[in-house]
């Protein structure tokens, strides 16, 4: 079904002899797939379209140059079996291409393999976001990027505008937004009032670096994940038209892949917008592959720790407010010393189940023992209502 979408990627990275030791001896190319993709953890796929770019032409190219230094790259601690499915190249128009994308994410999704996408511009997300529309339940979507691709009075879909776009696809299957690292400065006050009013989440750059740890959280119930390297600051990512002075470190975005990676339910990721026109000795190239190289990472060292009724791997902690006013109930793994809070069903909707368990971290914990209610609560029970 798929063949018709995909084209295999250069020879050179099916031929080519990788060391034991290196990623590229793990992954399976075409000629090594199995008749069907039972035991396949990961597909590796790169889409070479760029049209959706309004400043950012030449990303198109960079799949191939991406996976060469992924290939190279350190063999994971544990065994997956990852599966390169080879490139969409770009259809007769740009939507044509968003199709394919959508129909190969749709059959990953079937098939219980996580599709990590290589592009690309950044507009390629709602191709991505396309492939959930027949999976019958609403999605999380988190997004690394410097902007909030929200514009009014754009015709035509492109990197600037897309998640504007994918707010309004019919059909609806978006829950959640979560926008982490965007700088203000090259924010219109327009798209933070839309993700107000939508009750999303939205993390300044500033917060993040403040604390990378309060965003992990965000991931841990995301379904897509969409990187976009102008989120990585010019001297450590140039290849990018859109670039920053300011932006997160290589390593700090690299950190970001690992916690998407982590997440249990997070179940495609895709890293887009490296122009190779604008890189400097690979520089961005090898950036990108090793933030691939760490979304694996975290993929493979996964807990599965969701609490499911057996106390015996959490423990409870109930925070009393004064007065009797509010009780809110707090969970932590004792396997990954993770978080998660109990937010109340509104009366409305309490035919389906009594409360919400929502991830969160230790300092939403130390918040209501403060007496004060943490924001990621509100924002769930806003959502919730």
């Amino acid at each position: 079904m798929l063949e018709e979408f995909l084209r295999s990627a250069d020879d050179e990275f099916y031929e080519g002899e990788y060391a034991e030791s290196q990623l590229g001896s793990q992954v399976l190319h075409p000629s090594q797939l199995p008749d069907t993709m039972e035991d396949i953890a990961i597909a590796i796929v790169g889409v070479k379209e760029d049209r959706g770019s309004k400043n950012n032409v030449g990303s198109a190219a960079a799949p191939d140059e991406i996976r060469r230094q992924l290939y190279m790259l350190s063999k994971l601690n544990r065994e997956m079996k990852i599966a390169d499915l080879g490139n969409i190249e770009g259809g007769a128009s740009l939507k044509d291409t968003y199709v394919a994308l959508s129909h190969v994410v749709n059959e990953m999704l079937r098939l219980q393999v996580v599709p990590v996408i290589i592009g690309g511009s950044h507009d390629l997300t709602f191709g991505q976001y396309g492939g959930y529309h027949e999976i019958g339940k609403d999605i999380n979507v988190s997004v690394v990027d410097s902007m909030i691709d929200f514009y009014d009075g754009e015709e035509e879909i492109n990197d600037e505008n897309f998640l504007g776009r994918v707010f309004v696809a019919e059909p609806s299957v978006l829950h959640n937004t979560a926008v982490i690292a965007y700088q203000t400065h090259l924010v219109t006050p327009k798209s933070l009032e839309v993700m107000d009013k939508l009750h999303f989440e939205n993390y300044r750059l500033g917060r993040v670096r403040a604390d990378i740890n309060e965003v992990e959280p965000v991931f841990r119930y995301s379904n897509l994940c969409s990187f976009d390297l102008s989120a990585v600051r010019f001297a450590d990512s140039p290849a990018n038209y859109t670039a920053s002075p300011n932006g997160l470190f290589g390593e700090e975005m690299c950190q970001l892949a690992r916690f998407a990676g982590q997440s249990d339910s997070v179940d495609s990721f895709g890293l887009y917008g490296c122009n190779l026109a604008y890189d400097s000795r690979d520089q961005t190239v090898k950036l990108a592959a090793q933030v691939i190289w760490y979304f694996l990472d975290g993929v493979v060292n996964r807990r599965n720790d969701f609490p499911n009724g057996q106390d015996e791997n959490y423990t409870k902690y109930t925070v009393q407010f004064k007065e009797n006013k509010y009780e809110m109930n707090f969970w932590k793994s004792r396997k990954s010393d993770r978080w998660w809070m109990e937010v109340p069903t509104p009366e409305a909707r309490r035919n389906q189940k009594k409360s919400h368990l929502v991830p969160c971290s230790y300092t939403d914990y130390q918040m209501a023992c403060r007496e004060e209610i943490p924001e990621r609560w509100m924002k769930a029970l806003s959502k919730l209502g």
